[in-house]
C-alpha cells in the first residue's frame, strides 16, 4: 500500500464547550489544531492510532517531523496511523503556551480522538518526545485518574524527571549550559531553580499513572549521546515506575528482579512486568541523541 500523508486543520473546541470551527488554515481565538493522519480507516483490523505529541523545539511542520510520522508508521503503514498537534502558541495554535495549558491541549486531542474520531483506547498510543514526554504522561495520567482509562501503550522518548533537576546538567544543543556553570554554589542553583514557573514533574505524575492504572505498558527510550537531556533521567523514571507497581522496593531489589538485555553496540534493554498487568521497558541505545 502506498503510504499517504495529509495535512488538514481541525478545531477542536467543541470539546471544551466553545465555538466550534472547522477550516483549512483559518486561525480562531481557540487553538487552531494541526495534524496528519496518514489514511486513518478504523474498520482495517489491528490498527492503531499514534498520539505524537512533540518537543519543545519547531512545530508539526517542522522538516524533520514528517521524517518522524513516516517512521512511526513504516512498520505497518496500514495499521499504524500517526496523529501530530501544535500546543498552543506554537505552529498556527493560538494562546500562550504554559504547562496547564499544554496539558488542556493534550487531553482535548485525545477526546477528540475518543468521542468524534471513535477510537477505542486499546487502540491509541500516545508517543512523547522531549517536552512531549511530560505532556504525554500528563495525559495519561489525567484519563487514568479521572476516567479510569488506560491506552494501548505510552512511549515516552528522551524523558526528563522535572524541569528544576533538568536545568541542572542541561545544555542547549550540548554546548551552552544553563545552571551546570552554579554546581559549584548549590545555593544558587536552588535559588534559580525555585524561580521556574512549570515544574513539569514527570516523576510524580508516572507514579501516579502507575498506581491509578489497572493495565499499563510504557515505553521509556533514551540515547547514550543526548546531549541536551541525560540518559539518566529515563534512568530515574524506570525506577519510578517500577517501584510504583509496589511498595517501598529499592534500587537493587528492583535490579536483582528485572530483566536485562544486553543490546550489544545497541545498547541495553530492561523490563519490569507486574502480574503481567503493568509492563515497564527502558532502552537505552548507544547512538540517536539530538
Amino acid at each position: 500500500m502506498k503510504e499517504q500523508l495529509s495535512m488538514r486543520s481541525q478545531d477542536l473546541s467543541e470539546i471544551s464547550g466553545r465555538r466550534k470551527h472547522s477550516s483549512f488554515c483559518l486561525p480562531t481565538p481557540k487553538a487552531v489544531w494541526w495534524f496528519t493522519v496518514s489514511g486513518l480507516d478504523s474498520t482495517v483490523s489491528g490498527y492503531k492510532l499514534t498520539c505524537l505529541v512533540h518537543g519543545n523545539a519547531g512545530n508539526v511542520a517542522q522538516g524533520w517531523r514528517t521524517d518522524t510520522y513516516r517512521a512511526v508508521a513504516s512498520g505497518a503503514p496500514d495499521k499504524i496511523h500517526v496523529l501530530a498537534f501544535d500546543y498552543r502558541g506554537f505552529g498556527y495554535s493560538s494562546g500562550s503556551p504554559t504547562e496547564r495549558g499544554l496539558i488542556i491541549d493534550g487531553v482535548s486531542l485525545v477526546k477528540w480522538v475518543l468521542e468524534v474520531a471513535k477510537i477505542p483506547p486499546e487502540r491509541i498510543v500516545l508517543l512523547g518526545q522531549s517536552l512531549g514526554t511530560a505532556v504525554a504522561t500528563a495525559v495519561a495520567e489525567d484519563f487514568a485518574v479521572s476516567s479510569n482509562i488506560d491506552f494501548a501503550g505510552i512511549v515516552l522518548v528522551a524523558s526528563f524527571s522535572d524541569i528544576p533537576t533538568l536545568l541542572l546538567t542541561y545544555t542547549i544543543k550540548g554546548v551552552i549550559p544553563i545552571l551546570s556553570p552554579l554546581r559549584t554554589y548549590p545555593s544558587l542553583q536552588r535559588f534559580f531553580s525555585s524561580k521556574v514557573l512549570d515544574i513539569w514533574s514527570t516523576a510524580t505524575r508516572i507514579r501516579n499513572l502507575i498506581r491509578s492504572s489497572r493495565k499499563i505498558n510504557l515505553s521509556l527510550l533514551h540515547a547514550k549521546n543526548d546531549v541536551e537531556i541525560s540518559w539518566s533521567h529515563t534512568e530515574k523514571l524506570f525506577y519510578v515506575a517500577a517501584n510504583a507497581t509496589s511498595t517501598g522496593l529499592t534500587t537493587i531489589q528492583i535490579d536483582s528482579v528485572k530483566g536485562h538485555q544486553d543490546l550489544g553496540n545497541g545498547g541495553f534493554l530492561d523490563t519490569w512486568n507486574a502480574d503481567g498487568m503493568k509492563k515497564i521497558s527502558k532502552e537505552v541505545v548507544k547512538q540517536g541523541g539530538k
